[in-house]
């Protein structure tokens, strides 16, 4: 009896907690306007930033990471007699979306 007692009080009381300590977050204002402004304010530094750093880093980064997964492949190959193509095909069409993502990016943002 004691112990269906202590089950049922902690029920409650995880019941009716959220109701008590949750509450509402209003915003003040117009929030979608504040975004919108911020975004057209920042948008030429951010795509230039974009552009120019990010993709060709990240250009880099899937190159390097290509080449030594071919060159690895071919070691793989030339130990077992079977070639690997999943992983150099994977970095191979990432590189080509990474390659060609500022030609569509910003016109799907």
């Amino acid at each position: 009896m004691r112990k269906m007692r202590i089950i049922t009080v902690i029920a409650a009381a995880s019941l009716i907690a959220p109701l008590l300590f949750g509450s509402h977050a209003y915003a003040a204002g117009d929030v979608a306007g504040a975004i919108q402004s911020t975004w057209q304010a920042a948008q030429g530094q951010i795509k230039s930033v974009t552009n120019n750093v990010i993709f060709p880093v990240l250009d880099m980064i899937l190159a390097i990471l290509f080449f030594v997964k071919v060159g690895s492949a071919y070691f793989e190959y030339r130990k077992h007699g079977m070639f690997e193509f999943a992983a150099p095909a994977i970095l191979f069409a990432c590189l080509l979306f990474t390659l060609t993502a500022p030609l569509y990016i910003w016109s799907i943002l």
